[in-house]
C-alpha cells in the first residue's frame, strides 16, 4: 500500500447543527461505509474520541465537540448505483429548488422515495448518489411511488426538525393535480372519510373506507377542468394518510385514472387510448415557512410529458 492511500487520522467539528445527536448515529452516517459493529469497537477500545477522551455511544455531542477517529479503512461501497446511472443523472435536472438547508425535487413517478421492500434503489439514494459531499440528506415527506412531483429533501437536522414540526402542525400546503373518472361536481369541494389500512391474504395493503374504526381524513377538492368522461381536480389533503387523496376519489365514484390499486378498468382502457400509462396524481405545488429565513416558500412542479400528452389528447378529442 502506498503512502498516498493509507488511511490517516481524521478529525471532524461538530457543528450546531448536530449538536444533541448521539455519537454513535453521528459516525454511523460520517464515516460512510465503515460497519456500525466497527464504530462500536473503536469506541470501546478509545480509537474515537471526544476533545482527547475516551467516550461511550451514548453521549450526545455537543457544539464544537472535536472529534478523532484513529487510521481506518472505510470500504467505498454504496449503493448499486451503476445500473441506476441514467436515473441519477436525470435527476439532477428535476431539481427544482435547492439552498444550503433543502432541496424539492420533482420526483418522476415509478420511483421509490428510498430504497426497501424490493426496492433497492430509490430518489434519496440517487440524491445522495449526486450529492456525495452532502452531510446529510433525509426525506421531509413521502409520496407514493407511482405519484410524482414535488418532493422536499432536508440537507440540515434543523431543517428537518422545523418542517417535521410545520407538517405537524398542518403548516405545510401541499396541492396534487389528479385525473379522475365522469364528471366532478364543483359543489363536492371536501371528502372526510375515515380511512384504515388493511392487509390482504395476498400480502398486499390496500386502505379502504371505515367512519368507525378508521383514522378522520379530510381532503379538499376544486374542479380545474372538465373534459369528455373526466375531470382534472386540484386535491388538498388536510390529513396525510396513505393513500388518502386515491381512495377519497374512488369512494365518491370518481377514481384516479390508471390507478393500480383503486381504478376503474373501463376507464382506464379510454386513458390508456389517449396516451396515459401510468397514474394521473401529481403533487403539483409545495408551500412551507422556509426554515432558515422564516419567509413562506412556495415550489411549483411541471407536469411531466406523459401527463401533459394525456390532457392535450383530451382537449383535442373534446373539441373534435
Amino acid at each position: 500500500m502506498n503512502e498516498e492511500n493509507k488511511p490517516k487520522v481524521r478529525f471532524f467539528t461538530v457543528e450546531a447543527d448536530d449538536a444533541g445527536q448521539r455519537i454513535d448515529n453521528y459516525l454511523l452516517k460520517t464515516l460512510k461505509g465503515v460497519p456500525k459493529s466497527m464504530i462500536y469497537r473503536l469506541l470501546r477500545k478509545g480509537e474515537i474520541r471526544v476533545n482527547k477522551k475516551r467516550t461511550k455511544p451514548e453521549y450526545k455531542l455537543q457544539d464544537e465537540d472535536i472529534i478523532r477517529v484513529a487510521p481506518i479503512r472505510v470500504s467505498e461501497k454504496s449503493a448499486p448505483v451503476s445500473t441506476q446511472l441514467n436515473v441519477v443523472a436525470n435527476l439532477e435536472s428535476q431539481i427544482l429548488y435547492e439552498d444550503e438547508v433543502l432541496l424539492v425535487i420533482n420526483k418522476p413517478s415509478g420511483m421509490a422515495v428510498h430504497g426497501g421492500s424490493g426496492v433497492n434503489f430509490g430518489v434519496i439514494e440517487a440524491l445522495r448518489a449526486l450529492r456525495p459531499q452532502a452531510k446529510m440528506l433525509e426525506l421531509v415527506h413521502r409520496l407514493d411511488r407511482d405519484t410524482s412531483g414535488c418532493l422536499v429533501v432536508a440537507k440540515k437536522r434543523s431543517a428537518l426538525r422545523n418542517l417535521h414540526e410545520q407538517l405537524r402542525k398542518k403548516n405545510v400546503q401541499k396541492f396534487y393535480h389528479a385525473l379522475v373518472k365522469g364528471r366532478w361536481s364543483p359543489k363536492l369541494t371536501k371528502v372526510t372519510e375515515g380511512l384504515r389500512k388493511n392487509d390482504l391474504k395476498s400480502g398486499e395493503r390496500v386502505v379502504i373506507v371505515d367512519n368507525i374504526n378508521g383514522k378522520e381524513s379530510e381532503t379538499r377538492y376544486k374542479v380545474i377542468q372538465h373534459y369528455d368522461g373526466a375531470t382534472l381536480v386540484r386535491a388538498f389533503p388536510v390529513t396525510g394518510r396513505t393513500h388518502q387523496i386515491r381512495v377519497h376519489c374512488q369512494t365518491k365514484g370518481h377514481p384516479i385514472a390508471c390507478d393500480p390499486k383503486y381504478g376503474h378498468e373501463d376507464f382506464d382502457g379510454a386513458m390508456k387510448a389517449v396516451g396515459l400509462n401510468r397514474l394521473f396524481l401529481h403533487a403539483a405545488s409545495i408551500e412551507f415557512t422556509h426554515p432558515r429565513t422564516e419567509k413562506r416558500l412556495k415550489v411549483e412542479a411541471p407536469l411531466d410529458n406523459a401527463l401533459a400528452k394525456a390532457l392535450k389528447n383530451l382537449k383535442a378529442n373534446q373539441s373534435k
